[in-house]
């Protein structure tokens, strides 16, 4: 328990910091891998919704083992699935990019793990701190990972037919060095309630159907009213953020005509200019907010931004300036919502709720995959559209009342 203070907070961000890097790292070169293949965006999209739909089940599953076995075991799970997964991209093949997106998404489901830890070891006065700083970290994950394939690139001069194998070796590396880290860390929770095989079972069959997964939504408010509502914005939010990973697909394959190493360039500014305002934000005014109307207020403000994307045609001064927009507006609420639903939770079930979150956006994450990847081949600029729609849908939801949204 001595070491908690000094040392697991640290490992936990470490830990978070190198697997958003990992898979940050790939991304300029993802499309190399479908490049060959008809309607290429929606073949990354179709890559996407794999890795997002499978963790409907491996989060709340993952969510439940931390809660029953400790957060540990579940960070080396998961880093050891995140070196496998990775390890099967070294040969640039389409067939493996597919398996790669669902042995990925298997593990992925650690951050229901990650924010449970990350609560366990916080004072109530820093939750929405160290909660904000999780957002920080992941924002410089995606900064760094680019960054680490642009200079690896330029550094070496790889030639274009090579530089997927480059940055995934590099990718490997990383999360071999993740495996190691994610081993030191020491174990947050230590009210256990061991789960038996059965109750696994019964977890897994309860993940994979989303009226169960309401259910269970509805049971917990029912203990704990505000849940379900918080929730519910966390699966508009993320309805909304899917354009995370469109941003790819359109900035290399739209009127922009990205290469690599520029979409490396790109994804270092989002994120640096993101990294230093979540620090600000969540160290100096998260706390002193109305965090229910920051989420309103930020989402209506973020809304045209998402909208202008898709009339920015090739112009990168646009595109750059929507950029700086969106990191002041809707890419602060992630943490705020973060933080309102740790305060919900207690040490016994605070895994099984942050898993349950997750798998709602595991939910969402695929269908708006499924979407954007239908609307792109119609037209590249339409994703953008339903993003804005699903933004607009985030004010709408934090601005009403609990007792309003979707009662029995």
């Amino acid at each position: 328990m001595s070491l908690l203070p000094t040392r697991t907070l640290p490992l936990l961000y470490a830990i978070i910091l190198l697997d958003v890097v990992v898979g940050a790292v790939v991304g300029p070169v993802l499309p190399d891998f479908v490049r060959g293949l008809r309607e290429p965006q929606l073949w990354l999209s179709v890559g996407t919704g794999l890795f997002l739909g499978v963790q409907l089940f491996s989060s709340p599953l993952l969510g439940r083992l931390s809660d029953g076995y400790g957060r540990r075991p579940i960070f080396i799970l998961s880093a050891v699935g995140t070196l496998l997964a990775n390890a099967l991209l070294l040969p640039v093949r389409a067939g493996l990019y597919f398996v790669n997106r669902i042995s990925d998404g298997l593990t992925n489901g650690m951050y229901a793990a990650a924010r449970s830890a990350i609560t366990d070891v916080s004072a109530p006065d820093r939750l929405f701190r160290n909660l904000g700083m999780e957002g920080a970290i992941i924002s410089l994950g995606f900064v760094l990972g680019p960054m680490a394939a642009g200079l690896l690139l330029t550094v070496l001069q790889v030639p274009p037919e090579q530089q997927a194998r480059y940055v995934v070796r590099l990718a490997v590396a990383l999360a071999g060095l993740n495996v190691l880290l994610s081993g030191w860390l020491p174990e947050t929770h230590r009210q256990r309630n061991n789960v038996r095989g059965a109750e696994l079972r019964t977890e897994l069959g309860q993940a994979v159907n989303p009226l169960t997964l309401w259910a269970r939504l509805q049971a917990k408010n029912a203990s704990n009213p505000g849940i379900r509502r918080i929730v519910l914005t966390q699966v508009a939010l993320t309805l909304s953020t899917g354009y995370y990973f469109y941003f790819v697909a359109f900035v290399s394959l739209g009127p922009l005509q990205l290469d690599a190493r520029s979409i490396s360039y790109l994804f270092m500014y989002f994120g640096g200019l993101s990294i230093a305002l979540n620090y600000g934000f969540y160290t100096y005014l998260a706390d002193r907010l109305n965090q229910r109307r920051a989420i309103v207020w930020l989402a209506a403000l973020g809304t045209p931004v998402l909208l202008g994307y898709g009339l920015v045609g090739t112009s990168k001064a646009a595109f750059y300036t929507l950029v700086t927009l969106d990191c002041f507006t809707l890419s602060l609420i992630q943490g705020l919502l973060e933080g309102r639903l740790a305060r919900h939770t207690t040490d016994a079930d605070r895994g099984e709720i942050f898993g349950l979150n997750q798998a709602f956006q595991a939910l969402a994450s695929f269908a708006t995959a499924l979407v954007f990847g239908g609307l792109s081949v119609v037209d590249l600029r339409l994703p953008w559209a339903w993003f804005a729609a699903c933004l607009a849908m985030v004010a709408w939801l934090a601005a009403r009342r609990e007792r309003t949204i979707l009662t029995p």
